[in-house]
């Protein structure tokens, strides 16, 4: 009711008129939708329950400017309206709308300080080994196809004999503990794949068969899984792909291999020695101290009330895609909304030494983030000469060490696909110098340094020597609050857990919880009691407690 009375109505029709067609029977309006989709997320209902509290709950009635006497909608509708907006490509309106109109109010600006951070999201499907994966991907197939088929399916296949070994859903019986058998069993299910695909893709098969989002992902996990090979009469053999290093074909990278045939788009990945998980990955973007200005200490004495920690940002990917990948992607979005910051707080595994430059020259941001050090073995051992005893002149391409001796050498090149420069001293200087134990382990050749071209090197060199100051690290503490983020977030929408299968929908999800955090967030500000002055410490809780016993 306080969002309705401080922001008004968040969305329009007009947003999510792309998800619908201009002939057919009416429906609910898109924009009523949207706002129950996030009120949802706020009370972290399910459909059902959600499509309850518009039928019985007069706050929720008066939020969404209904009649008293409105009757509601089956709870079913809610599910097509996520299906429609993400079919669409529409999920990033409704956070478009609402920070629209923060921004309107001045309670978002660009400029100002936002940190990014990014936590795992567990899919909806079950986790499989590539055993169950290959035998579940065959029976789904199989259950699209007789779904959508059945005439062509009792014509081409011996359904007696499909249907015995394909009933049952693969995890709901025990494999065989004998490896002899399971790989049998593996082998039965490649083979029986590949015969499935060559009916579908037969000349008398319909077309559309082959359209089938189950015989695609089944055409995805043979190749992935199997091999077919020529055995020793000259018979084709189908055979299970093994990894390079156990003498195999080779398995396909991570990023590519499916992982269930109920959603495509999950991804299995690890972080650390003790987190591995199947599914996805959400990085959340907010405002941190003021908002479009780093003045607190004036804010504070003119008695304005600085506006609470919103977020601007909701970027989700499958698990396997590295934080740095998607810095520059988080700053072109917080660019198509006006809301770059000045200055942008990261932990280690989102910059690089290009994305320092490219950072401030495209889009006039400052990283503020530790970078990874130096990986010399002296700079490693903390003794000797590492990089920085060497003097760069970059305009004639020398570089003299500690001992005043010069390069013999200046080789630009590629490593890793990022361009470098490889500086060689000269064999017989570095023979017989007095500190060569100092500065090269090498008995045959000088030293060597890699430099980053000169831009790049030089942001580096100076992000590394200041991150090492105290100032620099009270100002990078600021960062710590993006934990307190992601802790709401999986505390209230259950972030980490996603209900919905397919990239599109779980980013529509996240952007919906963000919307709702949001409106979490200002609710309390807007009543006095922000957030962050409300939480109490579990051993407070108990303390408080213990003093209401004894009274």
């Amino acid at each position: 009711m306080r969002v309705r009375d401080e922001l008004g109505a968040l969305f329009d029709d007009a947003e999510f008129a792309a998800a619908y067609g201009r002939r057919g029977a009416p429906g609910l309006p898109p924009a009523l939708l949207a706002m129950i989709s996030v009120l949802q997320k706020v009370e972290n209902l399910t459909d059902r329950a959600a499509a309850d509290r518009v039928k019985y709950g007069m706050d929720w009635k008066y939020a969404l400017s209904l009649e008293l006497e409105d009757p509601g909608f089956d709870h079913t509708v809610l599910s097509e309206f996520r299906s429609r907006v993400a079919a669409h490509g529409l999920e990033e309106k409704a956070l478009d709308a609402v920070l629209a109109v923060l921004v309107e109010k001045g309670l978002v600006k660009a400029g100002g300080k936002q940190w990014t951070d990014s936590t795992h999201v567990i899919s909806a499907v079950r986790d499989l080994n590539r055993l169950e994966l290959a035998g579940e991907c065959v029976r789904a197939a199989l259950e699209a196809l007789s779904a959508a088929a059945p005439g062509w399916v009792e014509q081409v296949l011996d359904v007696p004999g499909w249907a015995d070994r394909y009933r049952a859903r693969v995890d709901s019986w025990r494999l065989p503990a004998s490896a002899a058998k399971r790989e049998e069993l593996a082998r039965n299910y490649g083979a029986d794949g590949y015969a499935l695909v060559a009916a579908v893709y037969a000349p008398f098969s319909p077309l559309w068969l082959r359209n089938l989002p189950a015989v695609q992902a089944l055409r995805v996990m043979l190749v992935q899984n199997y091999v077919r090979i020529t055995g020793g009469k000259g018979r084709e053999v189908v055979k299970r792909r093994e990894s390079l290093e156990d003498g195999g074909e080779g398995l396909p990278p991570g990023r590519y291999r499916l992982t269930s045939p109920y959603d495509t788009d999950a991804r299995w990945a690890a972080k650390g020695d003790d987190l591995f998980w199947n599914g996805y990955k959400v990085h959340v973007t907010e405002t941190c101290g003021t908002a479009g200005n780093d003045a607190g200490a004036e804010d504070a004495q003119a008695g304005v009330r600085r506006p609470p920690n919103l977020i601007t940002q909701v970027a989700t990917t499958d698990a396997t895609v590295p934080d740095n990948q998607m810095t520059q992607a988080v700053h072109e979005m917080l660019q198509r909304r006006g809301l770059v910051p000045a200055e942008h707080y990261l932990d280690s595994g989102y910059p690089s030494a290009e994305l320092l430059v490219s950072a401030r020259k495209s889009f006039g941001i400052t990283l503020v983030t530790p970078m990874l050090l130096d990986t010399s073995p002296q700079a490693r051992a903390g003794a000797g000469f590492d990089r920085t005893a060497f003097t760069v002149d970059w305009e004639n391409g020398q570089v003299t060490c500690p001992q005043g001796r010069q390069n013999s050498s200046w080789s630009p090149c590629l490593q890793r696909g990022s361009e470098a420069i490889v500086v060689g001293f000269p064999v017989e200087a570095c023979r017989g110098c007095p500190v060569r134990s100092s500065c090269t382990a090498s008995s045959r050749k000088g030293r060597q340094l890699t430099l980053r071209p000169r831009e790049i090197q030089q942001a580096l060199d100076e992000a590394r020597a200041e991150q090492s100051t105290k100032q620099w690290q009270d100002k990078y503490r600021l960062r710590a609050g993006a934990e307190s983020t992601i802790k709401q977030a999986v505390a209230v929408t259950g972030i980490r857990h996603t209900r919905y299968r397919g990239l599109p929908k779980v980013h529509l999800d996240h952007v919906l919880s963000a919307v709702a955090l949001n409106l979490i967030r200002l609710d309390a500000w807007w009543n006095g009691k922000p957030l962050d002055q409300t939480r109490t410490s579990h051993l407070a809780r108990l303390e408080n407690k213990e003093l209401a016993l004894i009274a």
